[in-house]
């Protein structure tokens, strides 16, 4: 395994940070990391490369113990923290070979990363004079300079253009093929264009960890109807193929059936048995980022 996490836990005072978690990751996996704020990824994502220590748990990276030998397991880990730390005055070739001293990296990969990120137009410009969206390629070259066999990005395709997302894009697909590659976004669509994997946390707890084929393969139908008036959740007990009911807002309901055939015809029907009127509804096949919303709100 690249990754092992064996119940890792994290406090910051009184708050749970991360509650007992554990997953592990092989090479050649994409896997997105998915939470809303304070779910406790970037947390995670700082324990697996030894900037802090869990209260708990072990961490381990190609095998090294990240938490007795931090040094050696950040040599084969890339980082792209979600606030990329650039010296801003520096020019971008000057602080590639900056960071590759330190990794004792040959110049010619250092104009390979370069290359592969984009920024051969920008290499003699001053950081500071480039835009969000190239500096944080620059990031992305510097975690990528010492070639990593594990590659973690919290949040990398921050301020880029949509041109720019996807060429970023595709360059994380490209590492992918021999690197273990774990990495946070909020962008769903980003996560179904790359990932092959997904794991969700909220409050510190994974509540989802599956491969996306898995997800995407679920036949699962969403339907969100709004009556007249307030009924009772038991009233959809009679619904086949139901998996979930849930309240939304007064008299707004959202039903989750696990089944690709159109079920509105059922809830019409529910609704004239029980003398109620439909204001509106809405019918959605369930994909990621129904699913997210669903899980962590």
């Amino acid at each position: 395994m690249s990754i092992t996490v064996n119940s890792v836990s994290k406090s910051y005072k009184s708050q749970k940070a991360l509650n007992n978690i554990s997953f592990s990751a092989d090479k050649g996996q994409i896997i997105g990391f998915l939470g809303p704020n304070g779910a406790g990824k970037s947390t995670m994502m700082k324990i697996l490369t030894g900037f802090i220590k869990p209260d708990q748990g072990a961490v381990f990276i190609d095998d090294i113990d990240v938490l007795k030998n931090s040094i050696a397991a950040q040599k084969v880990i890339g980082y792209l923290p979600e606030h990329n730390p650039l010296y801003a005055e520096m020019y971008v070739r000057e602080y590639l070979q900056f960071q590759a001293a330190i990794y004792k990296v040959a110049k010619s990969q250092i104009e390979d990363c370069i290359e592969k990120v984009g920024l051969t137009l920008e290499a003699n410009k001053k950081i500071h004079q480039l835009s969000k969206g190239y500096q944080q390629r620059v990031g992305i070259a510097a975690a990528i300079l010492h070639n990593p066999k594990v590659l973690i990005l919290d949040e990398p395709t921050t301020g880029l253009d949509p041109n720019q997302i996807i060429e970023i894009r595709a360059l994380i697909q490209e590492l992918g093929k021999d690197k273990t590659v774990l990495f946070s976004t909020h962008i769903m669509q980003e996560v179904e264009a790359v990932c092959d994997r997904v794991i969700i946390i909220k409050k510190g707890k994974i509540l989802i960890d599956k491969k996306l084929k898995e997800l995407q393969d679920s036949k699962q139908q969403i339907i969100e109807v709004t009556f007249n008036i307030s009924c009772d959740e038991v009233i959809f007990q009679k619904l086949s193929n139901l998996s979930s009911v849930k309240n939304t807002s007064d008299n707004n309901w959202q039903l989750t059936f696990s089944s690709d055939k159109d079920m509105r015809s059922k809830i019409f029907d529910l609704a004239q048995e029980h003398n109620l009127k439909i204001l509106g509804l809405t019918n959605q096949n369930k994909n990621l980022e129904t699913l997210f919303r669903e899980v962590t709100m």
